[in-house]
């Protein structure tokens, strides 16, 4: 039986264990985009897990949705996110950037150029957004032209290799929780009459083009992809016949022979064993709110090969220490989740740390 401790191979990585760091947004960025003082020192503490997958970085301007977001897209950029990778490597572990255009999911008032957001379709998502003042109602967005959307599939390719320029071990792409791609996915956010709306083939082209470029340009193996089948963030319903719409995407995918798909999981079950069928290759599954006593449970019975962590790691940077020794976890502090310094981002306690104060 295959345990949470068994080392794995995935793309061009020998991960000691079966643990990962999901995405997490932080909102600590400069304004420009460029990845603060503090981000090489919070994801180097955390390289025990392995594979570190970072928080959502936009790939373009018009990609940016929420405030302080990280950029993938300018010089400075990529020196920042080569202070961070170098950081990472030093202490063993790997690091995939998570791309992620917020599509609709935006305010003008968050982004350095005003501009409307830009979405499949011109149709608000009836959600709210963080703004510099305050909580907003998300407005109607701008529909991409088809020209547009091929110039969106080309940043993709040029933030992931503006990734591996920065020394990444490869990029995630996030088609999930109700940003850009899931909003191609979804026929409640996505009305358009030409060749990426209306049928299931057509609705999941932009997806599959942003996949077949990304990996195109930097390898499949060292390209991932997040999916979160039946999420309802940012708005998103996607119909009826969602089992259909991912099964065809996964198999699809899988022609790619992508480094690995990366799943939140909503609740399917049986969605979710028809992907482990569908796909060939490494299986990410992310259980939101799981007990900690389950978080093997998935690599045991063979539905997993990887289990991501979010809070656990985020408020735990040795987690895998305590986890192999048994011993508690820091509890994570939500107030300082998004936005702000040091504190609740660098300063969690390792045990180590705490064994060293007088006491």
């Amino acid at each position: 039986m295959t345990t949470l401790w068994d080392p794995i191979r995935i793309g061009r990585m020998n991960l000691p264990h079966r643990l990962a760091m999901s995405p997490l947004t932080r909102s600590r960025a400069m304004p420009d985009g460029t990845p603060s003082e503090f981000a090489a020192e919070y994801y180097s503490q955390r390289a025990s897990l392995g594979l570190l997958i970072s928080e959502g970085t936009q790939p373009s301007e018009d990609g940016q949705g929420f405030l302080n977001s990280p950029g993938l897209h300018s010089d400075a950029h990529v020196a920042g996110w080569r202070e961070i990778a170098d950081a990472v490597h030093a202490q063993g572990g790997h690091l995939f950037i998570q791309i992620m255009h917020a599509g609709r999911m935006s305010h003008p008032d968050n982004t350095p150029h005003h501009r409307p957001a830009v979405a499949p379709s011109a149709i608000a998502p009836d959600a709210q957004i963080y703004t510099p003042t305050g909580l907003k109602q998300v407005p109607r967005p701008r529909a991409l032209s088809q020209a547009e959307i091929q110039d969106t599939v080309a940043d993709f390719r040029l933030a992931a290799a503006r990734a591996i320029e920065a020394g990444a071990d490869g990029v995630e792409i996030h088609a999930a929780n109700g940003y850009l791609i899931q909003q191609f996915l979804s026929p409640n956010a996505n009305t358009r009459e030409d060749i990426y709306g209306g049928s299931i083939a057509n609705r999941m082209r932009f997806a599959l083009e942003v996949a077949t470029a990304v990996a195109q340009e930097i390898g499949a193996d060292r390209t991932g992809i997040r999916l979160s089948p039946g999420s309802r963030l940012g708005g998103i319903d996607e119909g009826s016949n969602h089992d259909e719409l991912y099964r065809a995407l996964v198999a699809e995918l899988a022609k790619l022979g992508l480094a690995y798909l990366h799943i939140a999981h909503n609740g399917d079950e049986p969605l979710l064993q028809a992907i482990r069928a569908l796909w060939p290759g490494a299986l990410l599954v992310n259980r939101v709110n799981r007990p900690l006593e389950l978080i093997g449970q998935d690599i045991e019975s063979g539905l997993a090969d990887v289990s991501p962590v979010g809070r656990w790691a985020l408020a735990n940077p040795d987690l895998v220490h305590r986890l192999r020794a048994g011993h508690a976890l820091n509890e994570a502090d939500p107030q300082t989740f998004y936005g702000g310094g040091a504190r609740g981002y660098t300063d969690y306690p390792r045990l180590q740390d705490q064994a060293q104060v007088p006491g």
